[in-house]
């Protein structure tokens, strides 16, 4: 839990990436780097949607940046500084997972699947007739060499090339 200038939050924070609205929000994550055992600089971030978990494929780590999943937002902050280069609206809901593609990512969210430029710009979404993970939520999204593969609540399959077209 974090609420910005309560005197009752367990971290303090360089920077606060909220949305603004009066609202709790779901998922807020605490980030913090270190070099050795030294912290260098911290920033929190939080979104409105749904909540997203923290997995190996909720974030993207590169050189200079951290690609992060928080609930229906794909942030970008600057390593080591933490600021924020974008944020964007990648789901109406959720977003679950994201992956580095060339040099864009593909977002694995509950509503769309969606393919970002590096500056966050949105390439192209898609829909299907219902929300993408499977009852299991598990084995529901795969990315291959030629496609991206999704299955919808409703266990129906969908695979999208690269451009977001529908492949038969």
């Amino acid at each position: 839990d974090y609420t910005v200038g309560s005197a009752d939050n367990i971290n303090t924070y360089d920077f606060v990436y909220f949305d603004t609205t009066a609202y709790s929000f779901s998922s807020v994550y605490g980030i913090k780097v270190f070099r050795a055992d030294t912290l260098l600089r911290s920033a929190v971030i939080g979104s409105m949607g749904g909540g997203t978990a923290i997995h190996e494929k909720s974030a993207i780590i590169e050189n200079d940046r951290a690609v992060i999943c928080c609930s229906d937002t794909i942030f970008c902050l600057s390593i080591p500084g933490l600021a924020l280069s974008w944020r964007t609206q990648a789901d109406q809901a959720t977003c679950f997972e994201i992956f580095k593609y060339k040099d864009s990512y593909i977002v694995h969210g509950e509503m769309e699947i969606s393919r970002l430029d590096k500056d966050g710009t949105i390439m192209w979404q898609q829909r299907g007739a219902d929300i993408f993970p499977t009852p299991e939520g598990s084995g529901d999204f795969l990315i291959s060499d030629n496609y991206i593969f999704a299955t919808d609540w409703e266990y129906r399959k969908y695979k999208f090339d690269f451009n977001g077209r529908i492949i038969p």
